[in-house]
């Protein structure tokens, strides 16, 4: 049976419980000392992301995404001054990340599903989600070149990480979307470029807004000025 056909309430449904589970088990996996914070907060931030590729195959309509976002916004800023969260929010240094996560998500639905684009908001909140989740876990582990710019400590192996995954990510939702097509191999070397660029030079976590925003309307304007589109 095709998603579409699954009664709507059913499909709006199955958001709450995937974070639920994801961030849950986040939450106990912390507790129980199972993961490290920031071992929890990248399951979260990497599990939680995944559900803008729910929501398009559910295709569910665009308010359910964006009330979805608007109450894991007012969830997550509560979370920073009541224990609501701790082990999705203790990040060891000033951020709003998680918020602005919310924020981008629900900006994206409400720009891109009204289009009947709905695989550009998808193409940004999974280049943030997977790019720059695993970028984070290899400069982490793996990272022994490092360099700062503007303040910022990266890493070069957490660098190409991001730069690889946001391409493949880009291009795997541009051919599940349109196909075997001249733009769908093309447009994801800019957007991972300017991934890299947006996630290494924002602050206090922003890039959790800057950079789904920018990968998406990226993707969006270059898929439409392209040839073989």
């Amino acid at each position: 049976m095709s998603a579409f056909l699954l009664p709507l309430w059913l499909r709006i449904a199955l958001v709450p419980m995937f974070v639920g589970s994801i961030v849950l088990l986040a939450e106990l996996g912390h507790r129980w000392q199972w993961f490290t914070s920031e071992q929890s907060r990248k399951i979260v931030h990497i599990g939680t992301g995944n559900v803008i590729a729910l929501a398009w195959l559910l295709q569910l309509p665009a308010w359910v995404g964006i009330t979805s976002a608007g109450l894991a916004g007012m969830i997550t800023l509560l979370s920073y001054w009541l224990p609501i969260l701790p082990g999705v929010n203790s990040v060891g240094r000033k951020s709003y990340g998680t918020f602005f996560y919310s924020v981008s998500m629900g900006l994206l639905i409400a720009i891109f599903w009204p289009l009947k684009h709905p695989e550009y908001a998808v193409i940004g909140i999974l280049v943030m989600a997977w790019g720059d989740g695993l970028a984070a876990i290899v400069g982490q582990k793996w990272g022994g070149h490092p360099y700062k710019i503007l303040g910022n400590l990266k890493s070069w192996e957490g660098t190409v990480t991001l730069l690889l995954v946001s391409y493949i990510v880009t291009t795997i939702v541009l051919y599940i979307a349109h196909g075997n097509l001249l733009y769908v191999w093309l447009v994801g070397i800019p957007v991972a470029i300017v991934a890299v660029i947006l996630e290494s030079i924002s602050q206090f976590g922003i890039d959790n807004i800057t950079l789904p925003l920018g990968a998406a309307l990226l993707a969006f304007w270059l898929a439409e000025i392209l040839p073989g589109n």
